[in-house]
This record gives structure tokens, C-alpha cells and sequence, in this order.
């Protein structure tokens, strides 16, 4: 079992926190992008408010515990581990309370490299507590724009886990999907699943599009993101978000395992 001053050291010293991988160079035109609206980086999202670059950085900072310093324009960015670790637990105790109602949920990523085991562990704990782990719309066609033009995907699930692949791509190191942060698949899902007459989810958990694609439209929705994801944070800050977990979301798959283990003992489902 993993106790919160060991998962905040484990933080700093995988660099999920405190200094991140994450230059601040790509947080700051991430930030500008965001404040022209550039669906790149809005990712699903449709702000209610005009969000100015300062005002971004004020709530980054408050949110990641980035600087708030807009001369400070270079170097690794930065976010606070306590922050992390406080999100974590609204994450962990919102994942208790599904479990505790049976609730129905929908889980998928954009970071199948990097996050497909953390959600699946979460998949399959809630499936063994009663939670159904919908699949809605396996093997459907997504055409998605990517730096490369517009790319044919299938969305298909992984052990419960949603994502995105290139029909017949070679997928090396055995990579089980495609890096997106495209809000396309999550939407796919929820319009297949309401087609078919349900269930619906009670709950989406996942990262970019995933979460801010369901949160647009209504549904409780809620996961991880790095300090150059601003749509999440800022979707958090008008209610369309439950929870964003600050988190360095691009590192080795196995240093989310500890973050796993205290997530499911939070919330009552470790095995």
C-alpha cells in the first residue's frame, strides 16, 4: 500500500510533480493557443468565458502550481505535488462513490502508451464492484486531424479501456493504440450508447478529448492532464470538469503504478 507522504516523494522523484518533463516553452503556447480558441487545444471544450493568457496562467498556477511569472518564459515547467496528491483524492473518492452506487461508466485515453494500465486497473475494480464498464461503439470508423491530415481510426477497448487505432498501422513496441487528444471518440461513444438506448455513463473518466469532449456535453467527467492542457483545468474552474488530476501524463507506464494502489485504496477498491 502506497501512503500519501510516500506517493508525494514517489512523485517527485518519477517527475510526475514538482519539476516536470513539460518545458515551459509548450505550457505558454498551449496557454496562447487556448486563448484564441484554437480547437487543437480546446479539445472538446466550449469555455463560457474569454480566457486572456494572463488569466490562464493565474489559474494554472493555482491549479498545477506553475509560475504565475509571465517573464518566466524558459526552463521546465512545474507542478506542485500537493496539489496532485489533493486532486488524487477527490479523483479516489468520487471513483468510491460509483462503485458504491453501481453506477455505469465509460473510461478511455488518449495515452494508451502511458496510461492504458492505471485505467484498466481502475476498469477492472470498478467491473468487480458491481460497476458496468460500457464498450459502446467497438470497431466503429473516427476520421480524426492530425499534424499528418485527416487520419482513418477504429475505436476499440482494451480491457474496458477506450482508444483510438489506425487500421492496419504497424504499431511498434507494441504500442496498443494512437497518442489523441481529439474529443471525436468520446463523442462517438456517448452517440452510439445513446442510440442503442443505453446505459449511459454516470461517469467518464480518461484524459484530453475524453474528458472534455463528455464534460461538454453534461456528463460527469473527470482525469489526469499536464500543465499544457489548460482545457481540463479550465473546465474544472467553470463545472463542465469534476475533478483534473495536475500529473506529468507522458511518462513511463509503470510510475503511475503507485498512484494506482492509492487510488483504489482511497476509494475501498484494492483487492
Amino acid at each position: 500500500m502506497v501512503g500519501r507522504e510516500a506517493l508525494r516523494a514517489h512523485l517527485l522523484a518519477a517527475r510526475l510533480a514538482g519539476s516536470v518533463d513539460t518545458s515551459r516553452e509548450r505550457s505558454l503556447r498551449s496557454y496562447r493557443l487556448f486563448a484564441a480558441r484554437d480547437p487543437r487545444v480546446l479539445i472538446g471544450l466550449d469555455p463560457e468565458r474569454a480566457w486572456r493568457l494572463r488569466d490562464l496562467l493565474a489559474l494554472m498556477a493555482e491549479k498545477c502550481g506553475v509560475s504565475a511569472d509571465l517573464g518566466c518564459v524558459s526552463g521546465q515547467d512545474v507542478i506542485d505535488p500537493e496539489l496532485t496528491l489533493t486532486a488524487l483524492d477527490a479523483f479516489a473518492d468520487r471513483l468510491g462513490a460509483a462503485a458504491q452506487r453501481g453506477e455505469p461508466v465509460l473510461i478511455g485515453t488518449g495515452h494508451p502508451h502511458r496510461l492504458l494500465g492505471f485505467y484498466a486497473a481502475l476498469a477492472d475494480a470498478l467491473s468487480s464492484a458491481g460497476c458496468a464498464v460500457l464498450t459502446p461503439a467497438y470497431g466503429r470508423r473516427v476520421d480524426i486531424t492530425t499534424r499528418f491530415g485527416l487520419r482513418t481510426h477504429h475505436l476499440v477497448y482494451v480491457r474496458g479501456v477506450g482508444l483510438v487505432r489506425e487500421p492496419g498501422a504497424a504499431r511498434p513496441r507494441g504500442e496498443p493504440g494512437a497518442h489523441t487528444h481529439s474529443p471525436l471518440p468520446v463523442r462517438l461513444a456517448l452517440a452510439a450508447a445513446a442510440e442503442a438506448g443505453g446505459p449511459l455513463p454516470a461517469l467518464v473518466i480518461g484524459d484530453h478529448g475524453w474528458v472534455c469532449g463528455a464534460g461538454q456535453l453534461g456528463f460527469d467527467a473527470m482525469g489526469p492532464a499536464d500543465t499544457n492542457d489548460p482545457a481540463l483545468f479550465v473546465g474544472e474552474a467553470e463545472g463542465s470538469v469534476s475533478v483534473a488530476v495536475p500529473l506529468d501524463d507522458a511518462a513511463r507506464s509503470a510510475y503511475y503504478r503507485p498512484l494506482t494502489r492509492y487510488v483504489l485504496k482511497r476509494a475501498c477498491l484494492s483487492q
